[in-house]
């Protein structure tokens, strides 16, 4: 039943259908294996159940709150402090790019948003610096990853629906690897600058500047904190975060003089398209994880890989492995619906945080996003650059090996991810 489910996909996918189309068939297709009379039953009820979660009201807003950042201009303002503070250093703009990502993913959650907001105007920047253009477009990519890391996550939302665990925890559990992921990627532009002598592009700053900077940056850089303390002292569920940043940078944008009708419509408009492609995927493969669950496909995956259940590590590792290849080939947010209820019984069984396992799939599922040939990050680069897809996918290589590092890095030493949801638990 599975081989035949995952062929059908295969080829309805090739053939062009919409995705969550291809997923509805695949569906079909397993109801047939199964019980036939449960078509007009189950399917409907599960498509639309997988959906009716008040949480999920986060993804939206969240994302409303980036794309309204983006239209205001405290996108810029943000861009601008990173500049000025990592600017001066050799491969400065390169700094500038994963700087600009980490200050970025604490409001959108998105990494392909990130790659939109920000290639567009640091791969012309970085290439003027002496970048390569493919490693200019390949480090936006690659540093757009910080994005669903730390928070907020749209990948970590609907990981904690699928699981019943705390938003709140796996926010601040995606903060340090969030920032060991930045770091690495600070490390291989700082190395590419070595490498091509590219020279240093400003003076140091003087604290009077650095302020001024941060002063005008602070009105975005308040919103990550909005987000993860209301969620985490229990002043806010997730829902309510995302409304309350979305007005937030709505206010702000107003105030600072950047925000126009046309601008909000807009951002509400791109906010409705992104959300709904996402639901309809959300929502089909809703109906394939029940179907699978029906039929016990979990409980024979955990049979499968019980000879391993006592090494923790190696566990991860397995399903590190197969959510890689997975995410290659299949749209990350389906491919984290149709995993998540299979892999979070194993866990349970090797003794795993769930929080834990939780950073761990949005990782896998994140790298995903810049893996060929299905990286929707590394289109999205592609295009902003004016690059060749299939020149820009043999220089992504590099950054995907080193996401892959960091990933290994969060296996082997969980408290990197723990340790900081159990101060402030």
């Amino acid at each position: 039943m599975i081989l035949t489910m995952l062929a059908v996909f295969l080829i309805h996918v090739l053939l062009g259908l919409p995705l969550f189309l291809s997923l509805l068939v695949t569906a079909l297709t397993g109801f047939l294996f199964v019980d036939p009379s449960m078509i007009m039953r189950m399917m409907p009820q599960q498509f639309f159940g997988g959906i009716d979660a008040f949480s999920l009201m986060a993804i939206p807003l969240f994302i409303l709150a980036g794309n309204l950042m983006n239209a205001s201009g405290l996108t810029e303002r943000l861009m601008g402090f990173a500049r000025l503070i990592v600017g001066h250093l050799r491969g400065g703009m390169g700094h500038v790019n994963v700087v600009s990502s980490v200050f970025f993913a604490g409001v959108n959650g998105s990494a392909v948003a990130d790659t939109s907001a920000l290639g567009s105007l640091l791969v012309p920047a970085m290439e003027k610096e002496g970048y390569s253009r493919a490693f200019a477009a390949g480090l936006t990519a690659g540093s757009s990853l910080i994005g669903p890391i730390i928070p907020p996550s749209i990948f970590m939302i609907l990981y904690a629906s699928l699981t019943n665990t705390s938003v709140g925890d796996l926010f601040l559990a995606g903060v340090v690897p969030g920032i060991i992921l930045g770091l690495a990627f600070m490390g291989m532009n700082a190395w590419y600058a070595w490498r091509h002598r590219l020279p240093k592009s400003g003076r140091l700053p003087s604290v009077k500047e650095v302020g001024s900077a941060f002063m005008a940056a602070t009105p975005a850089l308040v919103a990550p904190f909005i987000i993860v303390a209301g969620i985490v002292l229990g002043f806010v569920t997730p829902t309510e975060s995302g409304a309350l940043t979305a007005l937030y940078v709505a206010l702000c944008g107003v105030v600072l003089g950047g925000l126009r009708l046309r601008h909000c419509w807009q951002a509400i408009r791109d906010t409705a398209r992104l959300t709904s492609a996402i639901f309809l995927i959300m929502a089909a493969s809703s109906t394939i994880s029940w179907l699978l669950s029906y039929a016990q496909v979990p409980t024979q995956f955990v049979e499968l890989l019980s000879p391993y259940v006592d090494n923790a590590i190696i566990i991860l590792l397995l399903l590190s492995a197969i959510t890689f290849v997975t995410g290659m080939f299949m749209e990350e947010v389906s491919a984290l619906m149709l995993l998540t209820p299979i892999f979070a019984p194993v866990a349970m069984m090797a003794g795993i945080d769930p929080v834990h396992l939780g950073v761990i799939i949005t990782l896998n599922i994140t790298i995903a996003l810049i893996t060929p040939p299905l990286g929707a990050c590394v289109f999205v680069a592609a295009a902003v650059s004016k690059l060749e897809i299939v020149s820009l996918f043999k220089t992504i290589w590099p950054f995907v090996l080193l996401a892959v590092f960091v990933l290994v890095l969060l296996i082997v030493f969980p408290t990197l991810t723990l340790w900081l949801p159990n101060a402030l638990g």
